[in-house]
């Protein structure tokens, strides 16, 4: 589906991840005027962690419920089916669409990766955020996949501490996952134990963040 762990090649790099499904207390408190609806969205995506699909193929009861929620049927990829059901879950207005691309409309992106072209002798590429904001809980962060040429996988952002992202997000699982466009529904499978994990991402694998609580 979408997500991967271990280790997956994106944007010509690594995606270092750690699987943090057990690990409690990860999260960092949100400090803005939006607190409440924060927390309470934070107790319904966490509340998740520990769902695993019944028989690896995008199904069972919950899997089902979130791809329900957006219109499919099981089989479909539900990382973003899953944020939109726990966005509405916390009342909170959303997409209602399982195409991650869907979540990161301009108006909602507060954190953006951008590449910038070597100057003189440099080499390779370097990145920088646009907005220089501070991603907070309940935000949602995207990953591009370049064999899907757009972001393929999303989730919610836990906590950030400027290198490493802690993340709660489906379609994933504690190994690593390969892109495969020549399955429209199923474009990105991470294997055995798919479902809702609480996860440990370098910041700079990191495409977008989205902000659906403060605007």
């Amino acid at each position: 589906m979408v997500c991967f762990f271990g280790f997956v090649v994106n944007h010509g790099g690594v995606v270092e991840t750690q699987d943090l499904a057990s690990v409690p207390g990860t999260n960092t408190e949100p400090s803005n005027k939006n607190n409440d609806a924060r927390r309470r969205l934070q107790q319904i995506y966490t509340s998740q962690i520990g769902i695993r699909e019944k028989t690896g193929k995008n199904d069972g009861p919950d899997v089902e419920k979130y791809l329900r929620f957006i219109g499919l049927s099981k089989g479909f990829s539900y990382c973003a089916a899953y944020v939109c059901w726990c966005l509405h879950e916390a009342g909170i207005d959303n997409p209602k669409n399982g195409w991650a691309p869907a979540l990161f409309p301009t108006k909602r992106v507060v954190w953006e990766r951008k590449q910038q072209k070597p100057i003189g002798a440099m080499q390779g590429l370097t990145t920088y955020n646009l907005q220089r904001t501070t991603p907070l809980a309940g935000d949602v962060f995207g990953i591009y996949f370049s064999e899907l040429k757009r972001m393929g996988h999303c989730g919610f952002v836990d906590s950030w501490d400027g290198t490493w992202m802690i993340s709660v997000e489906a379609n994933t699982n504690s190994i690593g996952s390969v892109a495969s466009p020549d399955e429209p529904g199923n474009p990105i499978r991470a294997g055995p134990g798919e479902g809702v994990y609480r996860k440990k991402r370098l910041i700079k694998t990191i495409y977008k963040v989205a902000d659906w609580i403060s605007k």
